[in-house]
């Protein structure tokens, strides 16, 4: 598979993302996010054990030996993220949601860096400070003097914790070589889902007075966000490396707004000027403008020697 194969699955593979914040945000106001984070994975487990099994061939000895760490996979990455993101969608659009979680990049940067030591640049810093006033205008709704309030949007406040969850679940992934992705991905969902049946079951479900644009959403959810977007993410990412990849993260929120746009969400200028910060700020903290400047001065300094 050729480069552009890769850059087409993953632009397909952040739309599916971006749909699960629009039809998260429809689905939420029918089901709990409980029932929500549990049915997804739950099916999302079953069709990924069988997708790793053709394409990884994995190894189950060596995957039950790092059955903890597999779990804290699952308690950060598909629990607390997935129900932190769905309580944050019942009280913030899907476009803010999707912003905020923009901010990933940055924060992974700065998580790497506190818990792990890797170095960080004078670049990265200043892209997690361009980004950080991006998310401040996005909750502010483009007035910084509200950051001395008190009153913040919940949902806006609960999209911080999840990119915190998400930072700690990339983290901890990136340390477990031992076990391929997409077997990771599937024991850690099926871990989740056992951990969420008793709960699930306890809070119960009013099936019938489930609508089929809820229920579309569930299986939308499981097929495309969860199977279909981790799938062509780690093919992607074997042909391109992760650097690159993780520059196409930044159409998440694009879809996000243009979906939300389409079905009638005003967008608004504080969201706009908010997310260009947030893109300029990932930009920075990805290390390829630093990149570009360093050859560019090599070329410069090979220049004069000629």
């Amino acid at each position: 598979m050729n480069k552009f194969k890769a850059w087409i699955l993953l632009v397909i593979c952040n739309l599916f993302w971006a749909g699960n914040y629009v039809f998260g945000k429809f689905v939420v106001a029918e089901i709990s996010p409980v029932w929500i984070t549990f049915t997804r994975w739950l099916g999302a487990s079953i069709i990924l054990l069988f997708v790793a099994y053709y394409l990884e061939k994995p190894k189950w000895r060596s995957v039950f030996k790092v059955w903890p760490n597999l779990l804290i996979l699952a308690a950060t990455g598909i629990i607390g993220y997935n129900l932190i993101l769905y309580s944050a969608l019942e009280y913030t659009s899907s476009t803010n949601a999707a912003l905020i979680s923009a901010l990933n990049p940055s924060v992974i940067v700065i998580g790497s860096f506190l818990l792990f030591k890797e170095k960080m640049t004078k670049f990265q810093a200043a892209g997690l400070a361009v980004s950080l006033l991006g998310v401040c205008i996005i909750l502010t709704r483009g007035s910084l003097t509200a950051l001395l309030s008190i009153e913040y949007n919940r949902g806006d406040l609960l999209m911080l914790v999840a990119v915190v969850m998400w930072t700690i679940y990339t983290i901890l992934g990136r340390r477990l070589t031992s076990v391929k992705p997409i077997t990771a991905t599937a024991i850690a969902a099926l871990i989740a889902t056992i951990i969420m049946a008793p709960f699930a079951l306890r809070q119960g479900l009013d099936f019938g007075g489930i609508s089929k644009l809820a229920v579309i959403g569930v299986i939308y959810m499981v097929l495309f966000p969860s199977v279909g977007s981790f799938v062509f993410w780690n093919i992607s990412v074997q042909e391109i490396g992760a650097n690159q990849a993780g520059v196409f993260l930044n159409l998440i929120p694009v879809f996000t707004a243009i979906i939300s746009w389409s079905l009638g969400e005003r967008i608004t200028g504080a969201q706009i000027l908010g997310g260009l910060f947030v893109f300029a700020g990932v930009y920075l903290t990805t290390g390829l403008l630093e990149k570009k400047m360093t050859v560019g001065i090599k070329e410069v300094d090979w220049s004069k020697r000629q």
